[in-house]
This record gives C-alpha cells, sequence and structure tokens, in this order.
C-alpha cells in the first residue's frame, strides 16, 4: 500500500503533497505531534488532489486517470475526473469490498479510521469543484457563502476532527474563519481567477461599485475596483473576527495552529490594504514580518 502514513509515498503522490509548501497557511508545522501531521497532510493530499482536478492542473500525462481507472485521454475531462475520484472516495468508506485505487486516497483510509472521519466534508469539496465547472459567476453575497460552505468550510471541520476538538460553536467560529479565508484568497486571485473565466465577487456588488469585468482585466485598479476589493475585505475582516473566540477555545500546539489561520487571514488583509487594494497586478503577500506580529494579537 502507497500513503503517506507508510512514509513512502510514490515520486506522484510527493508531487501533489509538496504543494503544501506553496499554500497560504501552514498545513502540517512541526510543532504538532507526528500524528496530526500525518493525518493533516493525508486531508491536504485528498484536498489538493481535488482542486487540481477541479482547476486543470494535474500532472501531464494521466496518471491521476490511469489510477482511478479511466483512459489517459480523460485526464482533462474535469466532471469526468471528479465522478471518478467521488467512487474512490466511496471506497475509503467501505467497510468491505476494493480498496481505494488512488495512493492518495489509500493513504486516507488509516486517517478515516482513526478520527471517525465522515464523508460529508470530502464529499463537499469534490461538489465545490463540480461547481466551480458549471457555475463561473455569483450573483450574490449569499450564493458565495454557499459556494464556500462547499470549498473552505469541510477544511476547518477535518481539523477539528482530527484534533478531537469538535463542538457545535466551535464548528461555528471555523465556518466563519474559513469562509472568510476562502473571501480573502479570492480578493488577491481576482486575476488569477479571471484567467480562468471565474469571477467571485458578487455581480450585485460589482453593480453597486460600477465596476464591470472589464475593469477586472485592467494592469492596475481604478477607483471603483478599489473601492469594491475594499468592502469585500472589510467583510471577510468581520468574518475573522466572529471565527477568532475558537482560538480561545483550545490550547497549546492547536491553539498556535488556529491562532495561525486566523493570523494569516488578517496579516493578507493588511497586504491587500496596503497595496491600496490594487489586486490586479498581482496577490498582496503578507510579510514574514507582519504574519508574525498577526500571530501574537491573535494570540493574545
Amino acid at each position: 500500500m502507497t500513503g503517506v502514513r507508510q512514509g513512502r509515498p510514490d515520486a506522484h503522490t510527493r508531487a501533489t503533497l509538496s504543494k503544501a509548501a506553496d499554500e497560504n497557511f501552514p498545513v502540517a508545522p512541526f510543532f504538532l505531534p507526528r500524528a496530526w501531521r500525518d493525518d493533516l497532510m493525508a486531508v491536504y493530499g485528498y484536498a489538493r488532489l481535488v482542486d487540481d482536478i477541479g482547476d486543470g492542473d494535474l500532472a501531464p500525462g494521466g496518471a491521476d486517470a490511469r489510477l482511478l481507472g479511466l483512459d489517459p485521454a480523460q485526464a482533462d475531462d474535469r466532471l469526468t475526473m471528479l465522478d471518478a475520484f467521488e467512487a474512490d472516495l466511496h471506497r475509503v468508506f467501505a467497510p468491505a469490498g476494493d480498496a481505494p485505487r488512488h495512493p492518495l486516497l489509500r493513504a486516507l483510509g488509516p486517517t478515516v479510521r482513526r478520527c471517525g472521519l465522515t464523508p460529508e466534508p470530502f464529499l463537499g469539496l469534490i461538489e465545490a469543484n463540480r461547481q466551480d465547472q458549471v457555475v463561473r459567476r455569483y450573483a450574490t453575497y449569499d450564493e458565495l457563502l454557499a459556494y464556500c460552505e462547499l470549498s473552505a468550510n469541510p477544511v476547518g471541520r477535518l481539523v477539528l476532527a482530527i484534533t478531537g476538538t469538535a463542538s457545535p460553536e466551535r464548528i461555528r467560529h471555523s465556518d466563519a474563519i474559513c469562509t472568510a479565508l476562502q473571501i480573502v484568497e479570492h480578493l488577491q486571485d481576482v486575476s488569477e481567477d479571471l484567467g480562468r473565466d471565474r469571477i467571485y465577487l458578487p455581480a450585485d456588488d460589482m453593480a453597486r461599485f460600477h465596476v464591470t469585468e472589464a475593469d477586472l482585466a485592467a494592469v492596475s485598479a481604478g477607483a471603483s475596483v478599489r473601492a469594491l476589493v475594499a468592502f469585500e475585505a472589510e467583510r471577510a475582516g468581520r468574518l475573522l473576527n466572529e471565527g477568532t473566540p475558537l482560538v480561545g477555545s483550545v490550547h497549546g500546539r492547536l491553539k498556535l495552529l488556529l491562532a495561525g489561520f486566523v493570523a494569516g487571514g488578517r496579516a493578507a488583509l493588511t497586504a491587500v490594504a496596503a497595496a491600496g487594494y490594487d489586486v490586479l497586478p498581482g496577490p498582496p503577500k503578507p510579510t514574514k514580518l507582519s504574519l508574525l506580529r498577526a500571530v501574537g494579537a491573535v494570540w493574545r
């Protein structure tokens, strides 16, 4: 069996897991217990591969399609790939029957069993990527929040389940943080998303600030785009504040991890503000110093 837990992932699996270093937030930092790190990396491998399928960012050659039992030529058919991946996910949760085909899903099995994870968060991530194939614009903020319920909130719920700290109140706070982080990422990636023919700025907000799609395609943001980004950034900041009590509800190394998530969002918002809310030239990124300061502020 190939997987994270065995410590001998194949080259294809390692290539997917190595993307953790490029994420906005630490996936499984060194200060966490080894069991948590292994479980978080198993979940990350799943989530990363789902997103790579949905974004068309799979490694060339069709290896993932072959692993899922498809013809390599089908690797570019994103909906077919997502269907095959979902079928393989169900093998993880089946009490008997065939083992999962994909090594990243085989690696997920021990984590699912040890932590008592349920299929719903994993299915939500697949459904979010299906939605990305057919829904490329969001009419209202509420529609965007419903998308974040699928694309972002499952990740926080899985972290709580892995660490054995889930409760209704913590899940509510986690959802607020995860939705905020997703919105922040959308703000940073306006140009990149537009290049994929996706806009995650609600259409009614764009109309309110007199922003057109052509405005988003400019090299630099005009006053109306900056005002719109500032408005959405303020919303994300309020969500982060709403979720921040989650940090104080836990202790030890988990508290530091969650403080890092919240601080990462706040530091990113600070970077967006420092750029004058002009996100079109490229994603404004926080400095390490600003991130450390934010972690300290959240911890206090």
